[in-house]
């Protein structure tokens, strides 16, 4: 049985919390921030370039420095936490410890319509994108591909998805240079208008009511940072190495973000001219590196989601589902660890069978499933805060007003925000899915006698 509280005179280890050491710990900070950036890909707006620097109205760089100040809180947030609690489970740890049992299972089950349904979405736009450049290959054949390579990957070995992640970031990274190098030589050499702050501020478009839309579609481009806290129980260095791996990786992915789309908006200054919003960045490559260029950031994108993302992404629900199952709030075949590999991977095979489903079911309706991804990861985030405040200000008694208050407040309300602009359908599938995670836990709680329903 775990326990909720641990001595302040000694860092939290995880045998404070009743659970042995039983995944392999190899991961350094540097493993966390190239799992952070992988799972965040800082190539990403690429692929949704069309479509954010329309809701921008031109100022899309504007954009992403908005979503990572409003970000940077939660990551704060997670990195108090990850101390605390160095849990494999992220935020269904942190919040049963600092909070409730319940409240803690409530959070891990939103968390899981997020986690559960990114990878499969991420292979739906992969597959969708190759079927564009290779037609005659049915679209199935490449989800079962990147489905089965990723598998095998998270299930050899937490040290080999490192060593996978480490060369993916590489080629996202060298096509990155490419574009930006190319790009400032042909602004320089007169393709665009110029050097000019417009990315950033238009005076005629820019309102107030832009920097809220702004914020909302900025946010959500960030997803991802949090999956690095659900490896705890794989880092070496103590306690703060999950905060450390957080901040940093959000930080140098804010800054990717905001170069390339600051450059990309200077290629093109009129974003009303794209024919298709989803072949836009492509288009923007083509004039300043022709077809090499733009077939190159085509497949570097269909990669960099299809098998790095998607790779990140399924090792973080692995271990989610993972830690609860260990605490037997979800079937225990799930916290079965690999003999030789020290991996979760029953939990990892469940993922890549459930994205198999899920992919088949929703091919040709990507938008849909990405909604239903956004509502829960963001249901979670508010609940981070919350008990960040309530296990250091309330039960701690804490001074640190401004890690134990201000930041959480500041996140929450920002949180909120954003939740509050998402779409009616995100809502209903989120309010449907947190009414069946509270059946299910209710009868849960009944049908275990050694347990509570801690409200």
């Amino acid at each position: 049985m775990a326990v909720n509280h641990v001595p302040s005179t000694h860092a939290a280890k995880l045998s404070d919390f009743g659970y042995k050491q039983e995944l392999d710990r190899t991961l350094s900070v540097k493993d966390l921030v190239i799992y952070g950036l992988i799972f965040m890909v800082p190539i990403a707006p690429m692929g949704i370039y069309g479509s954010v620097i329309s809701a921008s109205r031109g100022m899309i760089a504007l954009t992403y420095a908005i979503g990572m100040v409003a970000m940077f809180f939660t990551a704060l947030s997670y990195g108090q936490l990850s101390q605390a609690f160095p849990i494999a489970g992220s935020v269904y740890a942190y919040a049963k410890l600092g909070i409730n049992k319940t409240t803690g299972f409530l959070s891990g089950w939103m968390i899981i319509l997020d986690y559960i349904f990114v990878p499969a979405l991420l292979y739906i736009i992969s597959a969708n994108s190759l079927k564009s450049l290779l037609p005659a290959v049915p679209t199935w054949i490449w989800l079962v591909i990147f489905i089965s390579i990723n598998t095998l990957i998270n299930v050899r070995g937490i040290e080999f998805t490192a060593i996978a992640n480490r060369i993916f970031l590489i080629g996202e990274l060298i096509v990155l240079a490419f574009f930006v190098i190319m790009g400032i030589y042909g602004v320089m050499h007169g393709v665009g208008n110029g050097f000019t702050l417009k990315p950033f501020y238009d005076a005629k478009q820019f309102n107030l009511n832009f920097v809220m839309t702004a914020t909302s579609v900025a946010v959500l481009s960030f997803l991802g940072f949090d999956g690095i806290s659900t490896l705890a129980e794989e880092t070496t260095g103590g306690n703060k190495t999950v905060g450390q791996g957080i901040m940093w990786s959000l930080m140098i992915v804010g800054v990717l973000f905001i170069a390339q789309t600051y450059l990309a908006a200077l290629i093109v200054p009129n974003w009303h001219s794209f024919s298709d919003l989803d072949t836009a960045f492509y288009v923007v490559a083509g004039k300043v590196g022709g077809p090499f260029l733009m077939y190159m950031t085509t497949i570097a994108t269909i990669l960099s989601w299809g098998f790095a993302n998607a790779l990140a992404a399924q090792a973080a629900i692995s271990r989610i589902l993972f830690g609860m199952s260990r605490d037997h709030n979800l079937p225990k075949v799930l916290a079965k660890v690999h003999p030789k590999y020290k991996t979760p991977y029953v939990s990892t095979i469940l993922v890549s069978i459930i994205s198999l489903i899920v992919g088949l079911v929703f091919m040709n309706n990507s938008g849909v499933l990405s909604e239903i991804v956004n509502c829960g990861a963001l249901t979670a985030f508010l609940i981070i805060h919350v008990a960040v405040v309530n296990h250091f200000l309330i039960k701690g008694h804490s001074h640190d007003y401004w890690h134990h208050l201000i930041v959480p407040i500041i996140g929450f309300a920002v949180i909120a925000f954003v939740m509050i602009n998402l779409n009616l359908l995100a809502k209903e599938i989120g309010g449907i899915w947190l009414v069946i995670g509270l059946i299910y836990y209710a009868i849960l709680r009944l049908t275990q006698r050694n347990t509570e329903m801690n409200l």
